[in-house]
């Protein structure tokens, strides 16, 4: 009987053993698999590695070679010479480098220039005709919607994103839509009167 048992016990701890045994193998292979492919995608994101993109900005198509980890912000400023989004704080908190991507307020120092690939990007720039202001541009102007600058044209890109998906927001919807951009100036009344002044001039009020 004593021995009956030791050779059940025998049996059970081999069986468990070359069960445990098959999951470690089925482990380390997956690990493997893993591994090769987490190289793979360093490869790829390498972000030393120069790799061409092009960029479709104020409607003008620019080929040009980066690095992947270079913001749009700096590839705009520093490649392009298209100057009118600042550098602030370069961590999306002020709002001084807002473009637009596609119609939409976007913080240029975070997003990446090769993610940019097959979108339309407008800048401030980009709203003039020739030497004549845009809609939002001459508001600012009119209601003095500025005081050092710095931060303006951020606010005014931010407005016009506004303005093309929403042509007659309300008070609060003004404040909430230019909420992400900061005026160390505190600016603000005459800012939430340009985007109305905006509204008039773009024909929505």
């Amino acid at each position: 009987m004593e021995e009956d048992n030791k050779n059940k016990h025998i049996h059970l701890t081999r069986r468990s053993f070359f069960s445990t045994m098959g999951m470690g193998a089925a482990t380390v292979v997956a690990s493997n698999n893993l591994a090769a492919w987490a190289s793979e995608e360093n490869k790829v994101m390498d972000p030393t590695e120069p790799t061409k993109i092009t960029l479709k900005i104020n409607g003008q198509t620019h080929r040009i070679l980066v690095e992947p980890r270079w913001s749009l912000l700096f590839v705009l400023r520093e490649h392009l010479g298209l100057s009118a989004a600042k550098t602030g704080c370069e961590r999306g908190e002020c709002g001084a480098c807002t473009v637009l991507i596609d119609n939409v307020p976007r913080y240029a120092c975070m997003t990446l220039a090769v993610e940019a690939q097959g979108t339309e990007i407008v800048t401030l720039e980009g709203l003039m005709k020739g030497e004549e202001l845009g809609h939002v541009q001459q508001a600012f102007l009119e209601q003095d919607a500025f005081q050092c600058g710095y931060c303006t044209p951020g606010q005014i890109m931010a407005a016009d994103g506004l303005l093309r998906s929403n042509p007659k927001p309300t008070d609060g919807e003004i404040r909430k839509g230019m909420s992400g951009n900061l005026c160390r100036c505190g600016a603000y009344h005459n800012i939430f009167q340009a985007v109305n002044r905006a509204v008039e001039l773009k024909g929505g009020g």
